[in-house]
């Protein structure tokens, strides 16, 4: 299988910075461990996109392209297609996803 490029979106991005100056708060070494720990998992995408399962909030919409993987206590959500696996968000697992998605949309 032909290995595809890993895109972070710019919220992706945002999100997974978040995260990191976050737990810098507290342990600055940890803030790296867990953002490289989340970057390695994405990186995996680039070899086996269909690893993650469809997100299941989505399943009602038009977003069945879209699958996440758990790497806790983050949903990494992304999307792909034939050249590229596109990382759209990084997501506290424990919120509420539609919430989430609706909190964006007003923004």
């Amino acid at each position: 299988m032909t290995e595809l490029e890993v895109v972070w979106t710019e919220t992706a991005q945002v999100d997974l910075d978040h995260i990191a100056s976050f737990i810098a708060n507290d342990d600055i070494t940890n803030a790296f461990a867990v953002a490289e720990r989340i970057r390695g998992r994405c990186e995996k995408l680039a070899r086996h996109p269909r690893r993650g399962r469809p997100v299941p909030e989505l399943r009602g919409l038009d977003a069945s392209t879209h699958r996440e993987l758990i790497e806790g206590p983050w949903r990494i959500v992304y999307r792909h297609d034939e050249r590229y696996v596109f990382i759209v968000s990084v997501l506290d697992a424990r919120r509420d996803l539609a919430g989430l998605l609706l909190e964006r949309l007003v923004r």
